[in-house]
């Protein structure tokens, strides 16, 4: 292995070297079920397949430390120190082990123990190991040397912030709230990024400092950035006179398991959601309390598209967390993956019936009910959201916008265009509102100078676009321009080979301008790609009499002359 540290040692998940599984058909079967679960990244079916595989070969290495993987990976931890009891000493997956150990140590408040895998080298990895380290040290009553190493952690370039973080609430931990508050903003001399956690402990503090009017400002000014549920809660109880006490991080454990949601954190913006999944299930294991650890655990597995896991673990957060809200529209989300798109607008229904007040919710609402083409009762949604903001603030031009769509679904269409205009208005270069209006007013022969204005603006902030020139490519059609529409739909298709319509619309373009033959090769294309039925059969009669007489069967619409 490259490195001792299990941040950085899980190739044996992606291992395609098969072990010696003798000739046991149902130990061969089980192994290569395991196998295929874990490369998918399917965790659950992974550990009961590689449990199974055990049962038949329990001193197996490359089944156990796979086992201990997946179950970590779910957040099985005590399975997981179970099953790595068992891996022998100096085999392959030993970095995983010292990680499980290292977990259950912290839990079961065996603080020093854990300390001693540090000074062995047998740490959680490089980002965490002095950190926990200060963390454990408080455990044991010693804030002096807890403090030493945090400073001694600041000192090193890149660290800073995160160093300083822990120590505020290592502070604030022992009821120095006035030492937290000047760390925790800024008057230390180290920038702390204003996060959705930062800002929950720095007003938590700030009321335990009498500081409750700053408390609600600073809230205030994150809230009307970030609309965050949790955060629009303890702003409500603390502007109604509430006297919360200070429960953010309090113990050896809570700070460890902050650690570990930290690092997963910084992690999750990589390109494997293998080891933040990993860190974030560890916080978890180590403080079940810490419902934001859930939260990114549930984003990282819908990352992977494990969305009934990530459904799952999002249902762990209890009615009353302040990241319930979040856990829901979050679960939703991972349903609607899933293709139960009615559990899912069934879930968010509930939610908007119980806190009517909370836009985020009315506009995730809105979005499912549109894309389930639940027309009518989305724009109910979005009018929703547009009654609980300040609609004149630029963030809001996706709502108009998406009401748009839905009112021209509904075949209403002044509506959708003074909110297609009005999203405009808000975020004048948008490209897909752009487009979207533009492509509409060409099919209703309305202004179109400026409806080509608006593609031509909308290609040139996404040239790669292959719809929105397939857009370009058919007003120019539609202008009866048919030479100059030929190069903006060859690009499209370039773009979108696979995509019916943009080839039906070359078919149409190639035909137009005489090549007839490439025309028929583009329609034959667009009926492999299976259009739905309607276009289909269109598509089979153009093959079947060409172009012209459909648009004649049709009166004529093909190119035409505003009017």
């Amino acid at each position: 292995m490259a490195s001792r540290h299990p941040l950085f040692a899980f190739a044996i998940m992606a291992g395609l070297v098969v072990p010696t599984l003798g000739s046991a058909e149902g130990l061969a079967g089980s192994y290569l079920a395991a196998r295929a679960a874990a490369i998918s990244g399917d965790h659950a079916e992974a550990a009961a397949y590689f449990d199974r595989a055990l049962v038949l070969d329990p001193t197996n290495a490359f089944l156990i430390s796979n086992s201990v993987f997946a179950h970590a990976s779910l957040g099985e931890w005590a399975r997981a120190a179970e099953v790595a009891a068992n891996l022998p000493e100096g085999a392959e997956g030993q970095e995983l082990v010292t990680l499980v150990q290292f977990v259950r140590h912290v839990t079961l408040d065996e603080l020093q123990a854990a300390i001693d895998m540090i000074e062995a080298g047998n740490g959680p990895g490089p980002l965490a190991d002095e950190l926990a380290r200060a963390w454990l040290t408080f455990g044991l009553g010693d804030m002096s040397g807890a403090v030493e190493t945090f400073e001694a952690l600041a000192a090193e370039r890149g660290l800073e912030e995160l160093a300083a973080l822990h120590l505020a609430l290592a502070r604030a931990a022992v009821g120095d709230f006035e030492a937290a508050h000047m760390i925790l903003s800024g008057e230390t001399g180290v920038q702390i990024s204003n996060t959705e956690r930062v800002v929950r402990a720095r007003a938590t503090i700030m009321v335990q400092l009498g500081m409750r009017a700053e408390a609600l400002d600073l809230l205030d000014g994150y809230t009307q950035a970030v609309p965050d549920p949790g955060l629009l809660a303890l702003q409500a109880r603390i502007g109604s006179g509430v006297d919360d006490p200070y429960d953010f991080v309090l113990t050896a454990q809570d700070g460890v398991a902050e650690v570990f949601f930290t690092v997963a954190q910084l992690l999750s913006g990589d390109r494997s959601t293998t080891l933040p999944l990993l860190m974030a299930q560890a916080a978890r294991g180590i403080d079940p309390d810490h419902s934001d650890a859930v939260v990114l655990a549930g984003e990282l597995m819908s990352d992977t598209e494990q969305f009934q896991l990530a459904a799952d673990t999002y249902a762990t957060v209890p009615e009353g967390d302040p990241n319930y809200i979040e856990a829901q529209m979050g679960r939703a989300n991972a349903l609607d993956d899933l293709g139960l798109q009615e559990e899912a607008i069934a879930i968010l229904s509930a939610l908007s019936e119980r806190r009517p007040d909370l836009a985020s919710v009315h506009a995730a609402y809105g979005d499912l009910l549109r894309q389930s083409e639940r027309f009518e009762e989305a724009v109910a949604a979005y009018s929703a959201v547009l009654d609980l903001v300040d609609a004149d603030l630029p963030r809001y031009w996706f709502i108009y916008y998406a009401r748009a769509i839905s009112h021209h679904q509904l075949d209403d269409w002044d509506p959708a265009e003074a909110d297609f205009r009005r999203a405009l208005e808000l975020n004048p270069d948008q490209p897909n509102v752009l487009n979207y209006l533009g492509y509409s007013l060409v099919e209703q022969r309305r202004n179109f100078d400026e409806a080509l204005g608006m593609i031509q603006r909308a290609v040139a902030a996404r040239p790669e676009s292959g719809y929105i020139i397939d857009s370009l490519g058919w007003v120019y059609y539609r202008l009866g321009r048919f030479d100059e529409a030929v190069a903006p739909m060859e690009r499209a298709v370039e773009l979108e080979p696979n995509d019916s319509i943009v080839n039906d619309h070359l078919g149409d373009v190639y035909w137009s301008v005489g090549r007839y033959r490439e025309a028929e090769f583009q329609w034959h294309r667009a009926l492999s790609f299976n259009p739905d039925e309607e276009e289909a059969e269109r598509i089979r009669r153009k093959l079947d009499v060409g172009l012209d007489i459909v648009l004649e069967e049709e009166g004529g619409v093909g190119a035409f002359e505003e009017e």
